[in-house]
């Protein structure tokens, strides 16, 4: 990944997620909404902040065939989370990778 951290710097938990989107996309805007309220949450319970990088899919060709047809797209460290629009599956994510 470019400019995401995938794991911590002493190998833990990822500092960052990745949410892959596309302008105009209305499944997008909820998700990241839900996604920044969910990060939020979890900062303010006092566990470890989580960047959240956006990444347009029309910016890259390769992002554009990979994810055109399952955008949102949430990776976090090494997991992937297509068509991530259920606030239950995120915020199962969420846990498995950063509490894990």
């Amino acid at each position: 990944m470019d400019d995401a951290t995938p794991i911590g710097a002493d190998g833990g938990a990822p500092t960052s997620v990745v949410l892959y989107t596309r302008p105009g996309c209305g499944l997008c805007t909820e998700t990241r909404a839900y996604l920044r309220a969910a990060l939020d949450r979890r900062t303010a319970d006092g566990r470890p902040p989580v960047t959240l990088i956006e990444r347009d899919i029309e910016s890259d060709p390769a992002w554009e065939r990979a994810f055109f047809a399952e955008i949102p797209v949430i990776e976090l460290g090494d997991r992937r989370l297509p068509l991530a629009t259920s606030p239950a599956r995120i915020e199962r994510l969420l846990r498995e990778v950063l509490d894990a």
